[in-house]
């Protein structure tokens, strides 16, 4: 694109259950201060944990099933229904559970399926946890995970291989025209149609993007490449939505506000992907 201020939302992901299968949506009401609806409001605790749902804090992702250490949750295919609660996991096309996750029976079938499956990974029988208006994000404020294409680009060209863009577990994926023009945002307003977003962050990876979202392996060494390349393990920005409205895919977003500091300067969110 011409201009380097001003990209094109490509997708819109949210992930109803941490760890577990991205949902693309075509367009979404977001309001301020908050993620997107449904963005990681359920996760599974592995073992006996220490959220609690009538007092819900941030907790580190370690303490949840997650695809940094367990890369078979990749494996699993699943379905969230927003107005039901039902969660479906197929496993190679076929469906081997379904259940409601905000009732207690469809917690246990679910329960009793990840016990099962994830046996070698737990310190623990695992718990399916949620609270009202809680999402289980890597970083503490709720904000919106922005990754742009053109670095994808980049990055598969020293990695010398195509890479899924949900490898970085995006809420957003914008095209600039230009890789890494995204780092240059931190500090700045960014506008689509009604919404506006501050960009606060980069996102600081982990080993979670070494797996390959499709098969659930660890193919590649993508921090290597990042840290080899360009002496960082920075990859996407999180912004804060600072204005409701709706967002929506094949729609600009446009970068506005004081010029920032350079992105080899701007200290990156101590997170990943989950």
């Amino acid at each position: 694109m011409s201009n380097n201020n001003e990209a094109t939302i490509s997708a819109i992901y949210r992930y109803p259950v941490k760890g577990l299968t991205p949902e693309p949506l075509q367009q979404v009401a977001i309001s301020a201060g908050e993620t997107l609806p449904f963005d990681r409001a359920y996760a599974i605790e592995n073992g006996k944990g220490r959220f609690d749902p009538q007092d819900p804090r941030h907790l580190p992702k370690v303490n949840f099933l997650m695809l940094m250490r367990n890369e078979r949750m990749a494996t699993l295919t699943t379905r969230f229904d927003s107005d039901t609660h039902q969660l479906s996991i197929e496993r190679d096309g076929k469906t081997v559970v379904r259940g409601q996750l905000n009732t207690g029976p469809g917690r246990a079938i679910i329960t009793q399926f990840l016990s099962a499956y994830f046996a070698d990974d737990l310190r623990g029988a695992p718990r399916i946890v949620s609270a009202p208006d809680h999402s289980f994000s890597d970083v503490a404020e709720k904000c919106l995970h922005i990754i742009n294409l053109a670095s994808v680009r980049d990055l598969e060209r020293v990695a010398g291989a195509p890479l899924n863009p949900l490898r970085f577990r995006p809420n957003v994926i914008v095209d600039t025209g230009t890789p890494w023009q995204e780092l240059d945002w931190i500090g700045k307003t960014l506008k689509s149609g009604d919404v506006e977003l501050e960009a606060l962050t980069r996102t600081r990876r982990c080993a979670a993007i070494n797996v390959d979202p499709d098969t659930g392996q660890r193919n590649m060494d993508l921090l290597a490449h990042l840290a080899r390349n360009w002496s960082h393990t920075d990859f996407g920005i999180y912004a804060k939505v600072t204005t409701a409205g709706d967002l929506a895919i094949n729609v600009p977003l446009t970068c506005v506000g004081e010029t920032a500091k350079s992105h080899a300067s701007v200290p990156a969110a101590r997170a990943g992907s989950d």
